[in-house]
């Protein structure tokens, strides 16, 4: 009988313990998508606004106090990841077939970068510049209402051309992209 109780007390325990668990504040998402033909997948914790529209970016906003300011890492938690499965143009940059982190130069509001680096596997403010790929410029627009949790998109345009484009709070930026 004790044993009963026993068994019987710790899984009240552990279901009153799973049903006070939240979701995370920025759960992980996934954008995959193909351009000509080809996989392309980005990884990424999605933060939200939650009430902050118009204080996450600029010099005072939110982001500004991540150490690596002005390099944003694009997403929330751990670093944003893009793999590709094959040779890929985006903007200027050549980028091979492989495994890359993701991050913005968000220096100017107005004219992003998006930074492609080398260096895999890290916490996202964990930036070391000496892995950059490099950088290229991104496209930038206003969206017509806020835009409550970070969105990356993987657009195929045809011809072996598309782009990828990110989306959070007043800010559309996007880069093309093709396949070589």
């Amino acid at each position: 009988m004790k044993r009963f109780l026993c068994c019987t007390g710790l899984l009240v325990a552990a279901a009153t313990l799973a049903a006070q668990q939240k979701p995370p504040a920025s759960p992980p998402e996934t954008a995959s998508g193909t351009i000509g033909g080809k996989a392309i997948t980005i990884q990424y914790s999605s933060p939200r606004v939650n009430g902050r529209a118009g204080k996450l970016f600029g010099p005072d906003g939110r982001i500004s106090k991540d150490p690596h300011y002005p390099v944003w890492r694009g997403g929330a938690n751990a670093a944003t990841t893009l793999k590709t499965e094959a040779n890929l143009k985006i903007g200027e940059l050549n980028v091979s077939a492989g495994t890359y982190t993701l991050f913005v130069n968000i220096a100017d509001p107005d004219h992003w970068k998006l930074i492609v680096n080398k260096q895999t596997g890290e916490w996202g403010l964990r930036y070391d510049k000496s892995y950059d790929l490099g950088e290229t410029d991104m496209t930038m627009s206003t969206p017509p209402s806020t835009v409550e949790d970070l969105k990356y998109t993987i657009t195929d345009n045809g011809g072996g051309s598309g782009s990828i484009t990110l989306e959070w709070e007043n800010h559309v930026a996007s880069v093309p992209v093709g396949v070589e």
